[in-house]
């Protein structure tokens, strides 16, 4: 057998073939292992809002709080009107023809206007104590003209009230007063006094600025 002979060159590509049936499906593969959580994505837009929901039942009352502290005192308010009054007076010439001797009470023999009870003169037929039947407290407005420099005081149960002396230090002109009292026990007795521990007694003016008498006046009002 001779040696074998070189290769001949290659021929053209032949035409491709039918493509071949699909092989059959392998099996799954095992699941692979989680992967890691992902970032949090941005927050959405908000809903609507959904309709409101019947009301509920009213609860149970709570226990009571504790009593807070007292408040301060507001302003009293102006007096209301007056439950008794009486109007006393005095003229001279006349009434009260002598001095007015320290220790001693103005006379007002005279009665004015009344309202109510239980404010009245005695002591008559002179008229210097007035009694005040019911515990409260009184006005007292009083104006007397005298010609001396004096003073005068209300006198409660016969004890000089040291808040209610008025008084002048010179001239003719009225002695004039006006206080609130309180009285502790039915019956109290007032009188308008020249008081203790002066010395000088009191003469009323009879007739002052003019030719008519002037009067003295005594009003008490029960307020309360």
């Amino acid at each position: 057998i001779g040696l074998t002979g070189a290769s001949g060159t290659n021929g053209a590509t032949g035409a491709t073939g039918l493509p071949g049936t699909n092989g059959t499906n392998g099996t799954n593969g095992a699941t692979g292992a989680t992967g890691p959580i992902g970032p949090i994505g941005l927050t959405g837009a908000s809903g609507t809002n959904g309709a409101t929901g019947a009301t509920g039942l009213a609860g149970t009352n709570g226990t009571n709080g504790a009593t807070g502290a007292t408040g301060p005192i507001g302003l009293t308010g102006a007096p209301g009107s007056a439950l008794a009054f009486a109007d006393f007076f005095a003229l001279m010439p006349g009434d009260n023809a002598a001095t007015i001797a320290v220790s001693a009470a103005i006379q007002f023999p005279q009665t004015g206007s009344t309202n109510g009870s239980g404010i009245t003169a005695i002591g008559g037929p002179l008229f210097t104590q007035f009694k005040l039947a019911a515990i409260g407290i009184y006005m007292v407005n009083w104006q007397v003209s005298v010609n001396e420099p004096g003073q005068l005081v209300i006198g409660l149960n016969g004890i000089e009230l040291p808040a209610t002396v008025v008084g002048r230090a010179a001239g003719t002109t009225q002695i004039v007063g006006m206080r609130l009292i309180t009285t502790t026990i039915a019956n109290s007795v007032l009188s308008i006094v020249n008081p203790t521990g002066n010395s000088t007694a009191l003469t009323i003016t009879p007739s002052a600025g003019g030719a008519n008498p002037v009067s003295a006046s005594l009003v008490i009002l029960r307020l309360q």
